[in-house]
């Protein structure tokens, strides 16, 4: 199965780290290593969106280790390395689908707060609420700052994206796949908030806007979806899947989707890093024994 680089995102984060220390947007576009044209292209027009991206990092990366925290690998992050977690997702495993569907969701949830946060020049409050709705309760008028989903989705797409189209193999789609169900899970968990005008609290008139809800929702919906990533296969041609085990339903957009079983994080493997090591180095730690 061929590999491909991860997700856009790790460099972008220790980008956002570098720009911090040389003051420069453009050249920290230029100098960051796994960017592809379309990205840098990106950087250079919108390097405060890139801070906000960055500044989010942090955020899905301490979702992904809340939501991995009972289990043996538990979405440990690598310091030094500026893949961010090492080896392990070069496999295209179910561990490797989640993480790039919370890290895509975590893009999108980061710039649609900055842009109704008013951080961002490129963009602002959603500009189709407008005017006068309705709803279950009757009319209401939109007011407030509606959450931007569709600008943060759009441009998490054309950043995140922008590598794994220009790969043709299977992990690509993989990728692509995983990408698409994050972003759409955050726009999945939007809610109608709303204000009542009036005598003593009459509501004779409500304002209302669309937020985001807690990414908390996000990651608990995508670790559901995580324990039921379905198994496929390339179809014949090369243009998407199927799926590994005929007894098991046609994946959706919404599902997570992966290649490669897992490995067994018990046993020691040098080839991905040390995070598999964990269990074993505690189990002889525990009982005072040294092996090399």
């Amino acid at each position: 199965m061929p590999t491909c680089s991860l997700v856009a995102l790790f460099p972008v984060f220790a980008a956002c780290r570098y720009m911090r220390a040389v003051g420069s947007s453009r050249v920290m576009c230029d100098n960051v290593p796994g960017l592809v044209s379309r990205q840098r292209q990106l950087c250079h027009r919108h390097p405060e969106v890139m801070r906000s991206i960055g500044l989010g990092v942090a955020e899905w990366t301490a979702e992904c280790q809340h939501q991995f925290r009972q289990h043996r690998w538990n979405c440990h992050t690598l310091d030094r390395d500026h893949n961010l977690f090492g080896k392990v997702l070069l496999r295209s495993s179910r561990e490797a689908a989640f993480v790039y569907a919370i890290s895509s969701a975590g893009v999108v949830y980061a710039i649609t707060r900055a842009c109704s946060q008013g951080e961002l020049k490129s963009c602002s409050c959603d500009p189709k609420k407008k005017g006068t709705s309705k709803d279950s309760k009757g009319t209401f008028d939109w007011g407030g700052c509606s959450d931007n989903i569709d600008y943060g989705i759009k441009f998490a797409r054309a950043f995140v994206d922008a590598k794994e189209r220009k790969g043709k193999d299977a992990r690509a789609l993989m990728n692509l796949h995983n990408n698409r169900a994050g972003r759409k899970a955050v726009k999945r968990f939007l809610k109608q908030e709303c204000k009542c005008h009036g005598v003593s609290g009459s509501c004779t008139l409500r304002t209302c806007w669309l937020a985001m809800a807690d990414f908390r929702k996000t990651g608990d919906y995508l670790w559901k979806k995580y324990n039921g990533a379905i198994q496929v296969v390339m179809n014949q041609d090369g243009t998407g899947f199927t799926v590994a085990n005929k007894r098991f339903k046609k994946p959706t957009k919404n599902d997570l989707v992966y290649f490669e079983n897992s490995p067994d994080y018990c046993i020691r493997d040098r080839d991905a890093g040390h995070e598999q090591n964990n269990y074993i180095l505690f189990l002889l730690e525990d009982h005072g024994q040294t092996y090399v």
